[in-house]
C-alpha cells in the first residue's frame, strides 16, 4: 500500500508543484503591491488634514474587521456586476494587496516611528525632497527595522491565499481540489497539498532569519 501511495505522490507532486508556483508569484506581487499601499496609508495617516487621517483609519478598520473571502468575492462579482470583466487571477492579487496593506501598515508605523526625528530635520537641512527622504533615509532603515515582522506578515498571505482557489485561480488550493475530484483520494492529496505549503512558508522564514542575520551583521 505504501508503494502504492508513493506511486501516487508522484502523480500529485508536478501538479502541486505548479500550483505552488502560481501561488507563491500572486502573493510576491501581492505583497510587493500590499508595501506601496501600505506606505501611503502610513502617509496619510500621519497628515495634518483630519480627513486623510480618518480614510486611512477606516481603510484599515475595513480590511482587518471583515473576511478575505468577502472581500475576494466583492472584488471579484462588483465589476462583473457593473459589465467589467475581472480576471480570477487579477482579482486575487488585487484583493491580497489592498488586505495585506491594511496589516503591513500598522507593522511600517512602528518601523517609521523608531526614526530619530534628527534625521528627518537633518535631510531637510541638505535640501533633500519627501520622496528623496523617504526613499533614501526612511525605507531603508524601516525594511530593516521591520523585516521579521513583514515576513511573518508574507508567510500570513501565503496561507490565507488558499480561498483564492473560488475565484477559479489555479493555485495550489484549487489544483489540489482537483486532483480530488480525479481521484478521489482527498486525504492523500491534502495532505500532500498542505506539505507544499508547509514548505513554502518554511523556506520564506529562512530566507527572512538569514537576512536578518546579514542585515545586523552590516550595520551592527
Amino acid at each position: 500500500m505504501m508503494a502504492t501511495f508513493y506511486d501516487r505522490l508522484g502523480l500529485y507532486a508536478p501538479a502541486l508543484w505548479q500550483g505552488a508556483q502560481v501561488t507563491l508569484v500572486l502573493c510576491l506581487l501581492a505583497m510587493a503591491l500590499g508595501f506601496v499601499i501600505a506606505v501611503l496609508l502610513d502617509g496619510l495617516g500621519r497628515s495634518s488634514s483630519r480627513g486623510w487621517v480618518w480614510c486611512s483609519r477606516v481603510y484599515v478598520s475595513f480590511f482587518r474587521g471583515t473576511p478575505l473571502l468577502a472581500q475576494l468575492l466583492l472584488c471579484f462579482y462588483l465589476p462583473s456586476a457593473l459589465g467589467v470583466d475581472v480576471p480570477g487571477s487579477v482579482a486575487a492579487v488585487m484583493v491580497l494587496a489592498l488586505n495585506t496593506a491594511a496589516y503591513q501598515a500598522q507593522i511600517l508605523r512602528s518601523g517609521f516611528d523608531a526614526i530619530a526625528p534628527g534625521q528627518l530635520e537633518a535631510a531637510a537641512v541638505f535640501g533633500l525632497s519627501r520622496r528623496q527622504t523617504l526613499l533614501q533615509i526612511q525605507l531603508p532603515q524601516v525594511l530593516r527595522l521591520t523585516l521579521p515582522a513583514l515576513v511573518s506578515e508574507f508567510i500570513d498571505v501565503i496561507k490565507v491565499s488558499a480561498v483564492i482557489s473560488v475565484v477559479a485561480v489555479t493555485d495550489l488550493m484549487r489544483v489540489g481540489q482537483q486532483l480530488v475530484a480525479q481521484t478521489y483520494r482527498p486525504l492523500e492529496v491534502y495532505l500532500v497539498a498542505a506539505l507544499f505549503y508547509l514548505a513554502l512558508t518554511s523556506i520564506l522564514a529562512l530566507i527572512g532569519r538569514i537576512l536578518e542575520k546579514r542585515w545586523q551583521e552590516r550595520h551592527g
